[in-house]
């Protein structure tokens, strides 16, 4: 690692509010990972007959633990629960419901207030919240960071494109970056959406069509002056290839402004998410989403903790995210040493 990055972290790291940001968001983002060792209607590890079983990874016929049918095990039954402790025992879950989980044992009509089996009530279909909040938080951040991370390759290679050659590039590029900045996205994705069957992939590569641009002209105006300084002039009459000279040599120096706009460009994109999901044009509708969740919120006013949870998980995600990036394009801040 290079003395300069050294110093870009060690200022990071004395921003103490983004660092200890950078740490909660980590916290969180690996608690979503783990979504399923903390929700699940099923056990975490089942040990009957001198047997460990495994049930959260792998599916067991009813025929495992003693029954009579051959489909897949449902734990939470109670002739099941009593086969398994009669000769073994059972470790499950903080929560033992799963985002698609209904609670059918509620004294209550749906939607449910909190309780001790339901942390934050249940939604209008009986499934736990905080199991929902739980998967959707997960489903939000990997489509976030997928989404950030393909429109900032396509993002730089265009820009490093335009500001490397500049002339009739440059000119018909930043005309049709005008043309597309214009575009309403919001609009275009929801009427290009509703043209396919609900998909995680069309929608990804339908927001990835009108996100690509966010990195094109921060990369074009670092290519534009440093095409012409001196190690670039003095690469190019040795003879290196322009590929070479844009990605091996110009770009590491221009990434250090691009790093500090991720953090803000994952937020966009987890925010656009959730709005399109609110407003019924996101994630099909079987998904654990954060969006969906606000959307009940809206509908069951009588049923306050929906809104709730859903907003004041966006807004500590969000909120982290905002302060990580501040810290990080203060700690990239080549006026800085």
């Amino acid at each position: 690692m290079s003395p300069i990055m050294q110093a870009r972290i060690r200022r990071f790291k004395n921003n103490k509010l983004g660092f200890v940001c950078f740490i909660l968001f980590m916290l969180i983002f690996v608690v979503a990972l783990c979504s399923e060792l903390i929700a699940n209607e099923k056990p975490l590890v089942v040990k009957y007959e001198q047997h460990l079983y495994f049930p959260v990874f792998k599916a067991y016929p009813e025929t495992t633990f003693g029954g009579v049918f051959e489909t897949e095990t449902d734990y939470k039954d109670p002739a099941v629960k009593a086969m398994i402790d009669d000769k073994g025992w059972s470790v499950w879950p903080m929560i033992k419901y799963s985002y698609q989980t209904p609670n059918f044992e509620l004294a209550e009509p749906v939607p449910s207030p909190p309780t001790r089996q339901n942390w934050l009530g249940t939604d209008d279909q009986g499934r736990d919240v905080m199991a929902r909040v739980l998967y959707g938080l997960r489903v939000s951040l990997l489509f976030g960071l997928a989404l950030t991370l393909f429109a900032s390759v396509i993002g730089i290679v265009v820009g490093a494109l335009q500001g490397y050659y500049g002339g009739w590039i440059d000119l018909i590029g930043q005309r049709i970056l005008d043309v597309w900045g214009g575009l309403p996205m919001l609009f275009m994705v929801m009427i290009l959406v509703s043209m396919f069957t609900p998909s995680v992939y069309w929608l990804f590569l339908i927001m990835l069509l009108f996100g690509w641009t966010a990195l094109v002209g921060l990369i074009r105006a670092e290519f534009l002056r440093a095409r012409n300084l001196d190690y670039v002039r003095a690469a190019r009459a040795l003879g290196v290839k322009d590929s070479t000279i844009m990605f091996r040599h110009i770009l590491p120096n221009a990434m250090s402004s691009t790093l500090s706009q991720l953090p803000f460009m994952l937020t966009a994109n987890i925010t656009a998410l959730t709005a399109l999901d609110f407003l019924g044009y996101g994630l099909p509708p079987d998904a654990a989403s954060l969006g969906e969740l606000l959307l009940q919120g809206k509908n069951n006013l009588t049923a306050p903790w929906l809104a709730l949870s859903g907003f004041f998980t966006l807004a500590l995600v969000l909120s982290l995210l905002i302060y990580i990036g501040e810290a990080t394009r203060d700690a990239f801040d080549p006026r800085r040493h």
